[in-house]
């Protein structure tokens, strides 16, 4: 906590966490392998890499050079390496360029300290080996990659995020950044803890003081109950969708966050991951959230508006096409 900070506090006495805050980084939840068990970055090492960020950004921001503007035919047939949407991926594989994506351009700082990653335990910043037994379970098409490729006779047979539904997202298990759309909103009453993500609307309601569910149904997002211990606001999170992927973990797993207003413009965020029938020990870490200016805008998914349809569209010409090849 900041030294001699105060956070503004409620009607019931508790810190008010509520606003707008973002979790928009470079650093990634798992820790790249060349780090080890360094939990942080050296002086050096965060000097390159936002460096290179700025670099970057700076020519993606940068008028189009002349010989581009003449010559784009030529040019664009030449392989890309450049990292155009920033998320690693080069030339097809790039399915957004820079101009869509906003992944923070900063590293992730704790207390001031630039991480290597969101996970802290175990001590290389990665998730667990998985217990040999431990199957994935059957989860829902939420992507082409989910097995919906192809299919293309209904909407329900494409992947939610063609049909602009989003589950398991940015909002959890474990709230993690994404390659846009890193916002929140926390509205906070006396009996209830919402937490609003720009990314595709999602709503994550926490109850407060309350027990778990006992009526046997599995909501998409988990059950989420919150409680005070002290200044930290404590959710635990069970009961999720036996369909719902869950970071690759089963619908047993338990996930338990804290949130604690550290600075007037930062939240300490802390998650615990356990699920002995998948991962051999649990996991978890932190990062700090920051407050944003502004609002959440809404969320506006162009699959809904033009990909989907396109798809079922060109289904039905090929269904044509196939009839008229067998007369």
């Amino acid at each position: 906590v900041q030294a001699g900070y105060k956070p503004p506090r409620t009607r019931d006495g508790h810190p008010d966490l509520s606003g707008v805050w973002t979790n928009a980084s470079t650093t990634s939840l798992e820790r790249p392998r060349e780090y080890g068990d360094r939990l942080n970055l050296t002086d050096q090492e965060l000097a390159k890499i936002e460096g290179e960020t700025v670099a970057r950004n700076a020519r993606q921001n940068g008028r189009t050079s002349q010989e581009l503007q003449n010559n784009w035919k030529e040019i664009g047939l030449k392989p890309d390496r450049l990292d155009e949407c920033r998320s690693g991926s080069t030339g097809a594989a790039c399915g957004y360029n820079a101009f869509w994506t906003d992944p923070g351009d900063l590293v992730m700082r704790v207390n001031g300290k630039a991480r290597t990653s969101h996970i802290t335990y175990p001590a290389n910043g990665r998730m667990p080996q998985r217990v040999a037994a431990a199957a994935r379970p059957a989860g829902a098409e939420t992507s082409e990659a989910s097995g919906g490729a192809g299919r293309n006779g209904n909407p329900e047979e494409r992947g939610l995020g063609e049909r602009c539904i989003y589950m398991s997202g940015p909002s959890g298990p474990v709230m993690t950044d994404t390659l846009y759309n890193n916002n929140y909103q926390f509205v906070q009453t006396g009996g209830h803890f919402a937490i609003w993500v720009e990314m595709i609307h999602e709503m994550r309601i926490v109850r407060m003081d309350e027990k778990h569910r006992t009526d046997g149904v599995r909501p998409w997002g988990g059950d989420s109950i919150g409680r005070w211990d002290g200044d930290t606001l404590v959710v635990e999170t069970t009961g999720y969708h036996p369909q719902q992927s869950v970071r690759g973990g089963g619908p047993n797993l338990k996930l338990t966050e804290r949130f604690t207003r550290v600075a007037p413009d930062r939240i300490h965020y802390a998650f615990h991951v356990e699920d002995p029938a998948t991962w051999v020990e649990p996991w978890g870490g932190d990062y700090e959230f920051a407050a944003v200016k502004g609002h959440v805008y809404e969320y506006g998914c162009h699959e809904g508006n033009s990909g989907l349809a396109n798809i079922l569209s060109g289904g039905r010409a090929a269904d044509r096409a196939t009839a008229n090849a067998g007369k």
